[in-house]
């Protein structure tokens, strides 16, 4: 397991863990259970077979999935989430949340293009202990909170002056 030296920060550290959008969508299609390595291609088109292979690696080190050599010809390869994968688990949840809340994509969208539902989405499988009506809607009290009126002010500092 990698460390992650940003600035110590647990926020920059998990940011870096995650990496870039595919650890996640991985981590969604390996919610319901193991899958080889071109089912999880044609679930995450277009990620290419270059980028998923060093995505798998990456979370590999990361003991965020485990991956299974069955052997034979042709090779047979599974990957799963670890315990520590799981984790990511209510995270997938409120990325669901927050895609809905901005009106970015639908579970209908996925199918419309796909074909098909993806593992995690709640559609076709009812309700999960994840999906327990966290949902945000409008008039929730998070709505309510205001935001800052600006970036907090940084002390001045013109030691070095460019003239």
């Amino acid at each position: 397991m990698r460390r992650r030296k940003i600035d110590g920060c647990p926020i920059a550290g998990a940011l870096q863990l995650i990496g870039d959008k595919w650890t996640m969508l991985v981590v969604r299609d390996l919610f319901a259970g193991p899958k080889r390595t071109t089912e999880l291609l044609e679930d995450l088109h277009p990620i290419s077979s270059r980028t998923l292979m060093g995505r798998l690696r990456e979370m590999e080190q990361d003991n965020l999935l485990l991956r299974n050599n069955y052997g034979g010809l042709p090779r047979r390869v599974e990957y799963e989430l670890t315990e520590r994968g799981r984790r990511l688990i209510p995270l997938l949840d409120a990325l669901m949340n927050i895609g809905q809340a901005l009106e970015c994509n639908d579970c209908e969208d996925r199918k419309a293009n796909a074909g098909y539902y993806c593992d995690f989405c709640p559609a076709p499988r009812g309700v999960s202990p994840f999906f327990q009506d966290t949902r945000w809607q409008p008039g929730d009290p998070h709505e309510a909170i205001e935001e800052p009126s600006g970036p907090p002010q940084r002390r001045k500092d013109d030691s070095i002056v460019l003239l």
